[in-house]
């Protein structure tokens, strides 16, 4: 008899998700990304959530799993991993019991574990469709790493499901809790600088293993666009308020390079937004860029580094002069802020900031992206 819970995480994320069939949502209204700061108060019991964390690669262990000490409603009390030996050794370090461990296999059993509030998949993109699914239906709320699928077929049936479970749905769009991205965003929709009329954003980083799962097309769904590139997008998104009706795109890859050969690396692209802004946009695995300017009738923001982890830099054109401008600590950093923001909605019914439609909207963004380059042609965004 086979031993599931010895299953190694290499093995199982071969082993692609199916059988699951998409409902179609083309009728979902898109969200206005809101307000900048926007975040529900608590006016509920003041607990903190208990989070089960589905893989321990190195974002959930070096990012995500050593802040959650600092957040104030939200916990870590379950993992699931396909390394047994891997999940007991983290659960010591963050003092989970070793029965709240759990396998890909035996996943759905979290079920019948009250002390899961929430599940945080942190999983390769081609796997946060099944599991997503398996969560909500397990009756557990759900913060899906981005991209929140590998298709929008895909994503509106993460959303159906959610809406049928009663389950929230959020997707980890980290840099809407980040002080200076939610400046910017306030400046923007102020129109601080005047009307918005051109926005440049660029977004890559030089891979390296050939054979990680990011550069594999089966596990990733896509290249840098649809892991770095996605920043870009959100980006001319969130500073707009609105939704892209037109993109064209050209991609440049060089397939001799072994990283290469199943996905692409440099596209450049460019969104049409109903007001008129231009969005001019980069998404790369072959150079390392962090970036985006808003640029208004009065003058400009930038921020650079402008989605990373730390490190952000804000400037400011305005009447001929530029200024940076410097922003206290804040009381919780983009990691901290996010969890706590999914468990806040679910403790007040609130739906979260950066939902399952915002996903699907990027998804759909991404698609016509990818049709744009293979026709070389101007292509519309799904509605």
């Amino acid at each position: 008899m086979t031993d599931h819970s010895a299953l190694s995480r290499r093995r199982f994320i071969h082993r692609l998700s199916g059988g699951l069939a998409a409902a179609s949502l083309s009728s979902i209204p898109l969200i206005d990304p809101g307000p900048a700061y926007a975040s529900p108060s608590v006016m509920g019991p003041r607990r903190k959530l208990g989070w089960a964390i589905v893989g321990l690669g190195s974002y959930a262990t070096r990012q995500i799993l050593p802040r959650m000490h600092e957040c104030e409603f939200s916990q870590p009390v379950a993992l699931v991993s396909g390394s047994p030996d891997k999940a007991r050794t983290i659960a010591d370090e963050y003092g989970i019991t070793h029965s709240n461990i759990y396998n890909y296999d035996n996943y759905d059993s979290i079920a019948d574990n009250p002390e899961i509030d929430v599940v945080y998949v942190v999983l390769p993109n081609s796997m946060h469709h099944e599991f997503t699914i398996r969560a909500l239906r397990a009756g557990k709320h759900v913060l899906c790493e981005k991209p929140i699928s590998v298709t929008s077929a895909e994503a509106e049936e993460m959303i159906a499901v959610s809406r049928e479970t009663g389950r929230k749905l959020m997707v980890g769009y980290r840099s809407r809790f980040e002080p200076y991205n939610q400046l910017a965003i306030q400046m923007a929709r102020e129109e601080a600088l005047g009307p918005a009329k051109v926005i440049e954003t660029s977004s890559g980083f030089n891979i390296g293993d050939p054979e990680q799962w990011r550069l594999k097309q089966a596990l990733s769904g896509g290249g840098s666009m649809m892991d770095i590139g996605i920043y870009s997008i959100q980006a001319a998104r969130y500073l707009t308020g609105e939704e892209p009706v037109e993109v064209t795109a050209m991609e440049t890859t060089d397939r001799s390079d072994p990283r290469f050969r199943e996905v692409e690396d440099t596209i450049l692209f460019q969104l049409r937004f109903p007001s008129g802004v231009l969005a001019n946009c980069v998404s790369a695995y072959s150079s390392n860029h962090g970036r985006y300017r808003l640029i208004g009738q009065r003058g400009w923001l930038e921020l650079e580094p402008a989605t990373g982890y730390s490190g952000h830099a804000m400037r400011v054109s305005q009447r001929g002069s530029v200024e940076a401008r410097v922003l206290p600590e804040p009381a919780k950093n983009q990691f901290v802020a996010q969890l706590d923001h999914l468990s806040e909605s679910v403790l007040n019914d609130t739906e979260p900031l950066t939902n399952g439609v915002d996903g699907l909207q990027d998804m759909r963004v991404i698609e016509a992206i990818y049709e744009a380059v293979r026709t070389g042609r101007a292509v519309p965004v799904a509605t």
